[in-house]
């Protein structure tokens, strides 16, 4: 979900939408699962809220990484890089 807000701030149905983009439609998040974690994300410090007005006119609430949203997503990538290298390896293995 951090790596939806790298190029820009986006409402929560853009994040949903970025997230269905950038993953070829294989993961649709739902507003359930969206919201609880954006909140979370926020008050972890890792993204900021803003009130804006959405491209239908409406407001909404407007999500962009902080620095330690940006550190958190180097540390999660690198994370999910070595553990993807493991189970490509543990696959291979005969």
């Amino acid at each position: 979900m951090l790596k939806a807000l790298v190029s820009q701030p986006l409402h929560g149905l853009g994040v949903s939408n970025r997230i269905s983009q950038i993953t070829d439609g294989t993961f649709d998040v739902k507003p359930g699962s969206l919201f609880p974690a954006l909140h979370r994300m926020e008050e972890a410090g890792w993204l900021k809220a803003e009130w804006g007005e959405s491209e239908n006119n409406r407001r909404a609430k407007f999500y962009s990484l902080t620095k330690a949203g940006r550190r958190q997503l180097e540390t999660e990538t690198e994370d999910w890089q070595r553990i993807s290298m493991a189970i490509g390896s543990a696959l291979r293995a005969t």
